[in-house]
């Protein structure tokens, strides 16, 4: 067996591991009204999610699943009809992990494999046209990697009180421009996630987590901030990072 055999073989296994590869069968691309149509009925202008109410309706939120698991994006594909569908795949796998597993306090109470290594976020539960992923996979190799969009941030939804709201309605590549610029205005101004005024800026955890995609060529964060900001910041306030509510989402948790 010579080393030739062996650089072969990894060289395979590294290519059957790229999730974000397309697979041979190519699809046209899918409206999201059965999921808008979910949100719609389940999810309030704030943000709110009636799980209880999302349980009742989970045929209707598998026959969405089951729509996303048999149309894999692919090359012909625009790049918003790709975007839209990760972002809504995402926010649509969370929910349907919170149901399977409803009641919960929050997401994080839901584990697989070993403790303190594997997360919520680490179960492979997705499988689109034989492909395989976890929400991180969505999140990290995808939408991360492939779009190069921080704005990303503020249309995903992890079910819990610190995360950017989940929107009332599916994102729609037709909009989706419009609709990423209005979730990224809402969350840098909403006043229980961040406190940014003029003289004072204390920033949800994502900007830290997530700090580089904030930073691109001549972007820092505090210019990014200030783009969407209502009333922008002081050049010489100190960045502080607020402590992240894992609770979940739910509308009777929370004062609407």
């Amino acid at each position: 067996m010579s080393r030739i055999f062996i650089l072969l073989f990894s060289i395979g296994l590294l290519a059957s591991c790229d999730k974000a590869s397309f697979p041979s069968e190519t699809k046209a691309p899918i409206d999201h009204v059965i999921w808008d149509d979910l949100l719609q009925i389940h999810v309030d202008t704030n943000g709110w999610v009636d799980y209880k109410g999302l349980a009742k309706d989970k045929e209707k939120l598998n026959e969405y699943l089951r729509l996303l698991s048999e149309n894999h994006p692919n090359t012909d594909w625009s790049e918003a009809q790709r975007k839209a569908y990760w972002i809504n795949a995402y926010n649509a796998f969370t929910i349907k992990l919170i149901v399977d597993h409803y009641p919960v306090e929050g997401i994080k109470e839901i584990k697989k494999g070993i403790p303190f290594l594997n997360s919520v976020w680490d179960i492979d539960l997705i499988d689109i046209q034989g492909m395989s992923y976890t929400l991180n996979d969505i999140e990290h190799q995808i939408l991360r990697k492939r779009f190069n969009d921080p704005r990303i941030h503020f249309g995903i939804n992890c079910a819990s009180y610190s995360c950017p709201r989940l929107h009332y309605r599916a994102y729609d590549p037709k909009y989706l421009d419009l609709q990423l610029e209005q979730a990224t205005e809402d969350f840098i101004n909403d006043s229980r996630r961040n406190i940014v005024k003029q003289d004072e800026l204390k920033l949800s955890k994502i900007f830290s987590w997530f700090g580089k995609d904030f930073k691109r060529g001549d972007m820092t964060l505090r210019k990014f901030i200030n783009k969407y900001a209502n009333e922008p910041v002081g050049a010489g306030v100190e960045i502080e990072f607020l402590d992240y509510d894992w609770s979940l989402n739910e509308s009777r948790n929370k004062v609407i």
